[in-house]
């Protein structure tokens, strides 16, 4: 079983966090300061420490330097815990080396998650590594004319489209208990549709729009629709290989969404040379939880609306308006991160503040895959 050394100095949390470990099945070493806790993880080597920051003899911040510089062990991943007040100075850990951290007081389902996160790296690494089809989806998003592409999308879209749910007045709604949820948008909607006509603007989005519905359908979307000038979709693992998980899929559609909108400002470029327009951009979220999918009869027209809905879902719609704000092209929660740690880059992370939410979300800015 993994082994976790913990470093605690507060007799009570530390035999928190031991027993919440031990009860998931994993083994665990304490230490009351960074000093005696570094010395368990030289003589031991674990697959994970978990370490407070304020402790005597050796704080956390001490600690992890002294364990990046030994070439032994520098490879062990680190969470931090942290009280509220410490958390202005988590910026020390993170740009010294930690893989993450975690704010006290916490739950025991945050310190399951964020352990499991970082004893799955390598999992999630080598399941980036076997995804073979790399090549043949960058050529899809990139030139869908060449004939790998068409191949591929052909047969991957037969393959989902029969999985499809067909709708059903008299099914239930369909419920996940984790899902990921992707919702993009496009920013200067207002100052394009402006300066452009009716009948060029519905050109351009219909090319964005087209692009998107193709790239989130060849990822093994669940379920799309509409939500004013963006799109929502949901992401779950009953459509998926079982090395790709939903979240890995949602993230790599994420950045061909980015990709597609770099190419509609090519199109605008080329089609209204010296029209001054705004820049075509999107900014996308991701947060994983669980979602329901209702299923909604339509009174006047008949037939079957399916809704996402669900706290999931919601969190989502509000992270991209505040992924805005930061400047940020994709912001993936914290949530959805763990669920794919060691398959993604990251850059920016702090807590977003959620208009009509009594919780801010953690949230990260999504730079890329981590192809190795």
């Amino acid at each position: 079983m993994p082994l976790i050394v913990v470093m605690e100095d507060d007799a009570a949390t530390r035999t928190l966090v031991a027993s919440v470990l031990r009860k998931d099945g994993y083994d665990v070493l304490s230490a009351d300061n960074g000093l005696a806790g570094l010395e368990l993880v030289r003589q031991n080597k674990p697959d994970l420490v978990i370490s407070d920051v304020q402790m005597p003899v050796m704080d956390g911040f001490s600690m992890l330097q002294a364990l990046r510089a030994d070439p032994a062990i520098l490879a062990t991943p680190v969470v931090l815990l942290t009280s509220l007040q410490e958390r202005a100075h988590m910026r020390i850990g993170m740009t010294s080396g930690a893989d993450d951290y975690i704010t006290k007081p916490f739950r025991p389902g945050e310190l399951r998650e964020a352990a499991a996160a970082q004893l799955n790296k390598r999992h999630m690494q080598a399941a980036v590594q076997d995804m073979a089809v790399e090549a043949a989806v960058q050529a899809a998003l990139e030139d869908q004319k060449q004939q790998l592409a068409r191949l591929y999308e052909k047969k991957l879209a037969a393959e989902l489209s029969e999985k499809w749910p067909a709708a059903d007045a008299t099914s239930q709604d369909e419920k996940f208990s984790n899902a990921t949820v992707l919702f993009v948008d496009v920013l200067n909607y207002a100052g394009l549709a402006e300066k452009l006509s009716s009948s060029d603007l519905s050109d351009v989005v219909r090319q964005f729009y087209t692009n998107a519905g193709d790239t989130v359908h060849l990822f093994g979307a669940r379920h799309m629709q509409f939500v004013g000038e963006g799109l929502l979709v949901v992401f779950v693992d009953a459509t998926d290989t079982t090395s790709v998980n939903h979240g890995l899929r949602a993230a790599r559609a994420a950045l061909g969404l980015i990709d597609s909108a770099k190419r509609v400002q090519q199109f605008l470029n080329s089609r209204f040379p010296g029209h001054d327009l705004p820049r075509f951009d999107v900014s996308v979220a991701l947060n994983s939880g669980p979602v329901a999918l209702a299923k909604l009869e339509d009174p006047l027209r008949g037939g079957v609306h399916i809704l996402p809905v669900g706290d999931t879902v919601s969190a989502t719609l509000l992270l991209q308006k505040q992924a805005c704000k930061a400047g940020w092209q994709i912001a993936a929660s914290i949530t959805m991160l763990r669920g794919v740690t060691g398959a993604v880059n990251t850059g920016g992370r702090a807590l977003l503040p959620l208009p009509g939410r009594s919780a801010a979300i953690d949230a990260a800015e999504l730079l890329g895959l981590a192809l190795a």
